[in-house]
């Protein structure tokens, strides 16, 4: 029977060691896994987090193989490229920093040697591996669990794409369903079958079935009376057992639960699933924590996911790369509809070799994956028009579409387009369904620039389902403003602008799904905004899930049912004016505000209600919100002076942001030719060189914010540091889009370095 033994311990690690190791070092550092190097530098802004390769050593000891068995070295995810060696011969390689790869180790084992298994882990850049630039950290590291398999040599698949060997898919006919399983059986012998057993969630078989083992083993059978899957409402899992047998011995076995589900997506009335209407609105999530960077446990993973409930979510996009098994399981038992991604993500590297890393971490997504009720949606790319596009990025979209459906003709494409993306362009009839990351309100525009540019594309494409794949704002816990804005950063305008955002989506019940940018704040060691350096501040809560924003509640009260209220702005505890506005959020219709017992004022109402002319008294007040059999407080101090710390001051880097109107007086029909003087500045130039002269990162920045029609700040292009500007539209093919990158190097070549 198969075995899985953990081996998370004791390993030794190393970032100085550049060879082969031939033994484990006492002066390396003991690590346990999951593990990254990255859990600390890669939060603390700068751009300057450890980019490059690592070793991992970890002795087994003599090893003696079981006759007639094979031994497998499994790797739940490496990032961001792997090779692997067990005593000095490699074994593997793999290249993608998010799946499930495994390597037969059996031969290279020695069973009186100590039998040392040396690991390189390497995070910096490659031309040809996914992703190449994107607004988050990519740790290093074995961050992911490491196992030995130990299989008889007669077992299901463990070679191909780290599948699990087993592939379920069901379709409904009444009320019965008929389920297709395939199991995949390495080196099968005449006379071994394949026994396929259902069971539902009290153990109890509902179906069995018998059928002779070949290297592809394949069933179809009648679920009776089948209890669907219905997401969060129901979310019925099913678990499907594979037994090859051989006589009367169980050679090996393998497990995977199902959910029985078909759905649908209407461009007018939205997601449906098994049949009922299902709006899907929920969150985006990046897996990273504070100090642990990439490398959880499921104690984290299971935490996330019952904050995600709590919110009262019912969709989880997981971006921007595959995630852990744990969390897909979590998912599968929570009823979460689920968007699941590639890291094509910012930008296209032209190198044919990069696109087969796209189509190796796609298949690798899929065929891991695919058994997993919860995911609905194969995302194949974000923002990848983010620098304008490039010649071959329809072609190679279009494929990883076509690809998509050749692996599994059971689920719909997708992808997250970038803001900017022309309504009419072609890639929106590329995939399935398609989504917009849109920021109007934030980083430019206003904020009812969101409905009106949904409004328009719904009209153009009536027949196209749309959706809004990121939108959000930073909102830091330290800043309080009575009169928030955009900038801000307080938690006073992130609130505003989900109110206004949540009020919208409600509005439109045709949008398929939206998901909010982020359910939590991470890393991206790039970034300095709000005077937080190396963070992404858009979450509902904090990078340590220790704090709820405001904002988090205004989702609760739109998406739960079960009683709550909260009272805003609890964390801006002083206050210098005679009278406040209190904001409450709650599900429930009516809130009744007093202190001390007083009933100051009673509102009907739905999910925001706001209370004006609140008085305080001097020193502090209490007041209490009932709503419902709940209450909350807040207490609020009353001073002389406001607290300056409410306040975010900007630097004068913050306040470094391009112009929108650059080319009002610039006629771009006039040829421009790329020229490249020694000693001037160009779009050769590294993004972080250009930024540090101040007239060439205002050059960069108005040519930018007027192609983009946003105000771009200097602290978002320090994502794109280590890349020349030349990435950001001037290979792209585009002629107006070539005609604006040959102007801005013009003037960037009438910039003379300093020597």
């Amino acid at each position: 029977m198969r075995e899985i033994i953990n081996i998370n311990e004791g390993w030794s690690f190393s970032k100085e060691q550049k060879e082969l190791p031939i033994a484990c070092e006492e002066s390396w550092e003991v690590v346990d896994l999951p593990h990254t190097w990255n859990q600390y530098d890669g939060q603390d802004g700068g751009s300057d987090y450890y980019r490059g390769a690592c070793w991992y050593v970890k002795e087994l000891g003599p090893y003696t193989v079981k006759p007639h068995s094979r031994i497998y070295l499994e790797f739940q995810a490496a990032a961001n490229v792997c090779a692997a060696y067990v005593n000095g011969k490699k074994v593997c390689s793999h290249e993608g920093g998010f799946s499930i790869f495994r390597a037969d180790i059996t031969e290279q084992l020695d069973e009186n040697g100590e039998n040392l298994i040396a690991v390189c882990v390497d995070n910096a850049p490659k031309s040809n591996v996914y992703p190449q630039m994107a607004d988050f950290t990519f740790y290093g590291g074995l961050y992911r669990d490491v196992n030995l398999v130990i299989v008889n040599e007669s077992h299901f698949d463990l070679d191909y794409y780290g599948a699990p060997g087993i592939k379920v898919s069901s379709k409904i006919q009444g009320e019965n369903a008929l389920v297709d399983i395939h199991s995949y059986v390495t080196n099968p012998l005449e006379g071994d079958r394949v026994e396929f057993e259902i069971y539902d969630e009290d153990g109890e078989t509902k179906v069995f079935a018998v059928r002779p083992a070949t290297q592809e083993t394949q069933v179809a059978v009648e679920l009776l009376d089948a209890h669907l899957w219905q997401g969060v409402e129901d979310p019925y899992l099913y678990t499907v057992s594979a037994r090859l047998v051989r006589h009367n011995e169980v050679l090996d076995e393998i497990e995977t639960r199902i959910g029985i589900r078909e759905y649908t997506v209407d461009p007018q009335k939205g997601f449906f699933l098994n049949g009922k209407s299902m709006p899907l609105r929920g969150v985006s999530r990046h897996q990273d924590r504070y100090d642990l960077g990439n490398a959880l446990t499921f104690e984290e993973h299971y935490e996330d996911i019952l904050l995600i409930k709590e919110v009262g979510a019912n969709t989880i996009r997981l971006a921007h790369y595959q995630h852990s098994q744990d969390f897909y399981d979590l998912c599968d038992e929570a009823g979460f509809i689920i968007w699941a991604e590639i890291p094509f993500i910012s930008a296209m590297n032209a190198d044919p070799d990069a696109h087969e890393n796209c189509r190796s971490q796609m298949r690798e997504l899929i065929f891991q994956n695919f058994n997993h009720p919860s995911i609905c949606f194969w995302g194949i790319s974000n923002e990848i028009t983010i620098g304008g596009e490039v010649p071959g990025l329809v072609e190679n979209l279009k494929d990883l579409h076509a690809l998509v459906h050749e692996l599994d003709d059971t689920r719909m494409t997708t992808m997250a387009q970038v803001s900017h993306l022309p309504m009419e362009n072609e890639q929106n009839d590329i995939t399935d369904v398609v989504s917009y990351n849109h920021y109007f309100g934030w980083y430019g525009g206003k904020l009812e620039d969101n409905e009106a540019w949904l409004d328009a594309f719904h009209e153009m494409h009536p027949e196209r389902p749309i959706g809004i794949s990121e939108y959000g704002c930073e909102g830091i816990t330290t800043y309080h403003n009575d009169n928030p804005k955009g900038g801000d950063y307080s938690e006073e305008f992130q609130a505003v602008y989900h109110e206004h955002m949540a009020k919208i989506i409600e509005e439109r019940p045709w949008l398929w799904a939206t998901h909010v940018w982020n359910m939590f704040d991470f890393g991206c060691d790039a970034r300095n905004e709000g005077g937080v350096k190396g963070r992404n501040n858009k979450g509902l809560m904090t990078i340590d899930r220790l704090i709820r924003k405001d904002a988090f509640y205004l989702y609760k009260a739109y998406w739960t049912e079960e009683e709550f209220v909260h009272i805003c702005s609890k964390r801006y505890a002083q206050r210098t004016t005679d009278t406040v506005t209190i904001k409450v959020y709650t599900n429930c219709p009516e809130v009744t505000l007093s202190i001390g017992g007083r009933v100051i004022e009673k509102q009907a109402g739905n999910k925001v209600f706001t209370f004006e002319n609140v008085p305080l008294q001097e020193g502090f007040t209490t007041i209490v919100a009932k709503a419902g059999n709940c209450t909350d407080t807040i207490t609020l101090e009353k001073v002389a002076e406001a607290n300056p710390s409410y306040i975010f001051e900007e630097s004068e880097d913050d306040k470094v942001a391009g112009v929108t109107n650059w080319f009002d007086n610039v006629d771009l029909s006039v040829a421009r030719p790329m020229e490249f003087k020694e000693g001037y500045f160009s779009l050769k130039d590294l993004v972080k060189d250009i930024l540090k002269n101040t007239e060439a990162c205002q050059v960069l920045l108005n040519g930018l914010s007027s192609t983009m029609g946003i105000n771009i700040k200097k602290s978002m292009l320090e994502v794109m540091g280590d890349r020349p500007a030349m990435d950001m539209g001037a290979n792209s093919g585009d002629e107006k889009m070539m005609a604006v990158m040959a102007y801005i190097n013009a003037e960037l070549q009438k910039i003379k370095k300093e020597d």
